[in-house]
């Protein structure tokens, strides 16, 4: 199979875009001063107001036959012409709530099911000086009876993504070592493997 690659890019206009739109917004600054702000907006957004779900999946083995793991993805994306690796997610069905689109999502995209919800986050936004574009992120449980499964993956035609389990102690260097390997990292999985490795440093008094 041959490797993807970007072959061209042009201008599109906001009458042509399928899935985003371009914005002006005018607004009022803290002096009263009259300021104008352009950004991208998705046109795929439902009534619940919330675009996407981001998942992490928690895999524990019923016999402790492994450690705590989770997920991770990767797949090209065509806007920075490289394999990205990130969090398990999608955009949430007209007829879903965040919660079950990201039990959906799980299990196409990798395979996993989810015995439970562990949490549902705050509304969050991803680059709010670029666009309207917002996501929860939903830990999702995973209990495997025993060890280790790597169940099929449920992937829509024009899907290639990749699935690899990690371990939660070991991600943040999992993820330094994409980074060496050309791999771009995504932001909200970045954060959160550093911010759980800071906080296991933080416990044994090593920061």
């Amino acid at each position: 199979m041959p490797d993807p690659t970007v072959l061209s890019t042009q201008e599109l206009s906001a009458s042509e875009a399928k899935w985003v739109t371009l914005k002006r917004i005018s607004w009022k600054d803290q002096t009263g001063k009259d300021r104008t702000w352009e950004c991208a907006e998705r046109k795929t957004r439902g009534s619940s107001g919330i675009d996407a779900v981001a998942i992490l999946a928690i895999i524990r083995s019923k016999t402790n036959a492994f450690p705590p793991s989770t997920v991770i993805i990767e797949q090209f994306r065509p806007p920075v012409n490289s394999y990205v690796v990130e969090l398990p997610a999608g955009l949430i069905d007209a007829d879903e709530t965040p919660e079950d689109a990201a039990l959906r999502e799980l299990e196409e995209e990798t395979g996993y099911k989810g015995d439970a919800v562990i949490e549902s986050s705050p509304l969050q936004v991803c680059d709010p000086g670029m666009t309207t574009a917002n996501m929860k992120l939903v830990s999702v449980r995973v209990a495997l009876p025993d060890k280790l499964e790597t169940p099929e993956q449920k992937l829509d035609e024009g899907e290639f993504i990749v699935k690899r389990v990690v371990e939660l102690a070991k991600l943040h260097e999992e993820l330094k070592g994409y980074e060496r390997k050309g791999f771009v990292v995504d932001a909200r999985l970045s954060h959160l493997a550093l911010g759980y490795d800071m906080a296991v440093r933080a416990s044994k008094e090593l920061l």
